[in-house]
């Protein structure tokens, strides 16, 4: 395997993070979802005037993983107003850590942790804390791996399948 290098994006990456959005989601959870289903949330969540919003937040951070020349993986992060729900000032919220399938087991998600850490320190924040399907159990591995512990859940739907997901943090000292 290459070696991994980890570059923060702008609107320039707009395509990419869409692409692997896109490619990544379906690859994680297509299998339990319907089609129908699928192609909703894909299609809202990874559109063009969604992703360019989301790249032009001061309070966002996006990281693209990348093996030579090729996308394998992305980080969004979010501070302040940008978190999906706590919205805590002392605390970045690790929206998505998605990783190609081709890529799981190559230690790409651990090195878009250790960046969500690095920005993490570098903006003080006191906690990390993240949402993760309770079905998902590679990621629930992951993250507690990681030191995160549970702390609440709350519900995701996704078309009308209402899920449940695990709200996670770590505490950083």
């Amino acid at each position: 395997m290459a070696s991994i290098i980890i570059n923060k994006s702008t609107t320039e990456d707009l395509e990419i993070i869409q692409n692997l959005g896109r490619q990544t989601f379906y690859e994680t959870f297509a299998e339990s979802n319907s089609e129908g289903a699928m192609k909703t949330y894909l299609d809202k969540s990874f559109s063009t005037e969604k992703v360019r919003s989301e790249l032009n937040n001061p309070d966002s951070y996006f990281f693209i993983a990348w093996e030579e020349d090729i996308p394998v993986g992305y980080l969004k992060l979010n501070s302040g107003p940008a978190q999906t729900e706590l919205q805590d000032d002392t605390s970045l919220e690790i929206e998505r850590i998605y990783v190609k399938k081709s890529h799981h087991g190559q230690k790409v998600g651990q090195l878009l942790y250790d960046k969500a850490m690095e920005v993490a320190q570098s903006l003080n924040k006191n906690y990390l804390w993240l949402g993760v399907w309770e079905k998902n159990l590679r990621a629930l591995s992951f993250y507690r791996k990681n030191g995160f512990e549970e702390f609440g859940s709350h519900t995701f739907t996704l078309g009308d399948d209402d899920q449940t997901d695990l709200m996670m943090k770590k505490t950083l000292g």
